[in-house]
C-alpha cells in the first residue's frame, strides 16, 4: 500500500460525520444514505458526498435495489480496522475523560458479524475455560470438544469452514478491553444466536437485546449472568 493511500484512508476516517457513518454499519447490516444520514446527523447533501468518498476508498460496497441504494462496510478487515481504532481512542483519551460508554453497547452488540461487549467477551471466555476454543494473539482454533460442542447446539462449522475468511481468531474488544471472538466461527455464533431469537438487533444502532430466551440458553451453555433484571424477571 501506498502512504498516500493510507494517509486518504485516514483522513477519510478522521472526520467525524464519516466516523459516524462507519460505526453505524459496524453491526454488519446495509442502510440506505437517507438512513445514515440521520444516524450521523447530517443533511442528505452531505451524506451523499461523504459516501462518495468513502465507497471511492473501497471502505464501503453498495448495492443497488429499486429505487435506493444500499451501502454497507466492504469487507470484514473495515470493521476490524474501526473497532481497533476505537481501541486506540479508548486508550488515549485522557483518564480523567474516561466516562463510562452507553450500557445498552457495553452489555451486547454486533462488532460486524460477531459478538461483542460483556455477552460476546464471556462466551469467549466460557468457550475457552471448557477448551471449547484456543485462541492466542496470532489466532484461534476450535478443538474437537467445541466442534462437538457446536454441533450440540446446532452451529455447523463444517459448511462455516468453507468460508475464504479467518475460521477462528481473538478480536479485542474496546468496551471490556479483553477479546471476544470473531472469524467464521464468530459470525456463525452470531448468525445462530439471532436466528434463534436469543439476540435482537436495535433499529438505529448496534446495541443488542438479549430476550428472556436468550438469557436462559446464555445462561445454560456458557453460565452467563448478565443482569438484566427486567429481561429476567418478563422468562
Amino acid at each position: 500500500m501506498s502512504t498516500d493511500h493510507l494517509a486518504s484512508v485516514a483522513a477519510a476516517v478522521a472526520d467525524s460525520a464519516r466516523a459516524a457513518i462507519l460505526l453505524a454499519l459496524m453491526d454488519g447490516r446495509s442502510r440506505t444514505a437517507k438512513e445514515l444520514a440521520y444516524l450521523a446527523r447530517v443533511s442528505a447533501s452531505t451524506t451523499s458526498g461523504h459516501l462518495a468518498k468513502l465507497t471511492d476508498l473501497g471502505l464501503l460496497a453498495v448495492t443497488p435495489l429499486g429505487r435506493n441504494r444500499y451501502f454497507r462496510l466492504a469487507s470484514p478487515e473495515v470493521g476490524r480496522m474501526i473497532e481497533a481504532m476505537a481501541n486506540v481512542a479508548a486508550d488515549l483519551r485522557p483518564r480523567r475523560a474516561r466516562v463510562p460508554g452507553d450500557p445498552a453497547l457495553q452489555l451486547a452488540r454486533t462488532c460486524y458479524d460477531h459478538l461483542a461487549g460483556r455477552l460476546g467477551v464471556g462466551m469467549a471466555d466460557a468457550l475457552q475455560d471448557r477448551g471449547h476454543v484456543a485462541l492466542s494473539p496470532d489466532g484461534g482454533e476450535v478443538t474437537p470438544d467445541g466442534r462437538a460442542f457446536f454441533a450440540s447446539i446446532g452451529v455447523s462449522l463444517e459448511r462455516a469452514g468453507l468460508s475464504k475468511r479467518i475460521f477462528c481468531k481473538p478480536c479485542l474488544d474496546w468496551t471490556e478491553r479483553r477479546s471476544h471472538l470473531a472469524g467464521v466461527v464468530g459470525a456463525a455464533l452470531c448468525r445462530h444466536c439471532l436466528d434463534h431469537g436469543w439476540i435482537e438487533r436495535q433499529r438505529d444502532n448496534r446495541a443488542l437485546r438479549i430476550t428472556p430466551e436468550g438469557h436462559r440458553q446464555f445462561a445454560r451453555l456458557f453460565g452467563l449472568q448478565l443482569g438484566d433484571d427486567a429481561a429476567r424477571s418478563a422468562a
